[in-house]
């Protein structure tokens, strides 16, 4: 029998307090909540932060320790999202305490985004680390909220999340005194360690998150960082028209990145994917392939940026270099939405080598010189007709 309850409060002032008690995870009509919305984008000014640091390294000729430092802070990002989401879908009942702690968690996101410029060019890690600890604070009293209202292997899950989140924040305040040197096999430590945290708190019990609001909550995530990736290019290409009249220079540039972005989104959404997120193996290696996934979509947008100023001589690289800083992103990210989910829903095996074939061609697009970024968007644009073309035939074989 469906449920048709929902903790979720009706219009209206919420409640000051009640038990935070499991949603049922057959519950009709479940989607996303302004407050979730809110949250992400909070989350995307911290991903923006990150990107235009990106795209200043690699400017610079620093691609190497820029994409380092990238995918480090983009994983502390990722995974205080990926921690809030997955809570908010098993737990969310909306009273003023629950809002009041999510705000709180907003907060330290924007302290964490306040301190990406000084993690980059410093290595100074403090105020990433202070942001990073009130969100998880903050995660870990709504979970201790959960253990309160729980009994049994209920409650043994929810102290387990409680004690391994804090576990791990201790765990990341070595940034702050460990070697310049270690910090990297810190990182990759630590990283193993919060992945861990869900597989073992969840051996107790198995908490009740939603497939349907999942996947929509990683779905509108992802819409918001393609809408950044589109927002920072647009800004790079109107400066570069504004202040160097270089409009035949970046044309090409613009057309090509906004194919690519429009093919992403398409790619993305072209099948649902809820159907397969039954249980948690499923759904945690989706949703944790999502970091590279998310982090590749972000890392387009900064791609275009670093192509634009090496068009217009700003930038100490090469142009096979800045080629590849928007084709090895979107290289990446036809990949993985084919690995996640894409291959699922494939009939036969030309429908199946679309995509991998497509990344190829995006990758082998880099060496086009000043016509990479349009290349490559036309790969991409053919990559959505041709997907098209041969799902139609076999729904009318069918």
């Amino acid at each position: 029998m469906m449920s048709t309850s929902s903790p979720y409060a009706p219009p209206g002032a919420p409640p000051p307090l009640r038990p935070l008690r499991a949603r049922g995870r057959d519950e009709e009509h479940r989607a996303a909540t302004p407050l979730e919305l809110f949250f992400d984008l909070c989350f995307v000014v911290a991903v923006a932060q990150a990107g235009a640091e990106l795209v200043h390294a690699v400017a610079d000729g620093h691609a190497g320790q820029g994409v380092i430092n990238y995918a480090m802070l983009f994983f502390a990002l990722f995974w205080a999202w990926v921690n809030f989401s997955w809570f908010a879908s098993a737990y969310d009942n909306d009273d003023v305490l629950y809002r009041v702690v999510t705000l709180v968690q907003i907060a330290g996101v924007l302290v964490f985004a306040a301190g990406v410029s000084k993690a980059f060019e410093e290595h100074d890690f403090l105020l990433v680390w202070l942001g990073y600890l009130i969100m998880r604070v903050a995660l870990t009293t709504q979970w201790l909220r959960v253990a309160r209202a729980a009994s049994g292997p209920e409650r043994t899950t929810a102290l387990r999340y409680a004690a391994g989140v804090l576990i791990c924040q201790i765990g990341w305040s070595g940034l702050l005194f460990v070697p310049e040197g270690g910090r990297g096999w810190l990182f990759l430590a630590m990283a193993v360690a919060e992945m861990c945290v869900p597989v073992i708190a969840e051996r107790a019990y198995r908490t009740a998150w939603h497939p349907h609001h999942i996947s929509e909550r990683y779905g509108l995530f992802t819409i918001i960082v393609l809408g950044e990736t589109i927002a920072a290019a647009t800004v790079a290409v109107k400066t570069g028209i504004e202040e160097y009249d270089a409009l035949d220079e970046l044309l090409p540039i613009a057309a090509g990145g906004l194919l690519i972005v429009f093919a992403a989104w398409w790619i993305y959404f072209v099948v649902p994917i809820h159907g397969r997120l039954r249980g948690n193996r499923q759904a945690f290696l989706w949703g944790y392939g999502h970091y590279v996934n998310l982090g590749s979509a972000a890392a387009i947008g900064a791609g275009i940026e670093v192509a634009v100023e090496q068009a217009l001589g700003k930038a100490h690289i090469s142009e096979i270099a800045a080629s590849a800083a928007v084709t090895v992103p979107a290289t990446l990210y036809l990949l993985t939405v084919w690995a996640l989910h894409s291959r699922y829903f494939k009939v036969g095996l030309a429908q199946q080598l679309v995509l991998p074939l497509a990344a190829l061609a995006t990758l082998a697009s880099t060496f086009a010189g000043r016509w990479a970024v349009l290349v490559a968007g036309i790969v991409a644009a053919v990559t959505v007709a041709t997907g098209v073309t041969l799902t139609a035939r076999v729904r009318r074989r069918s």
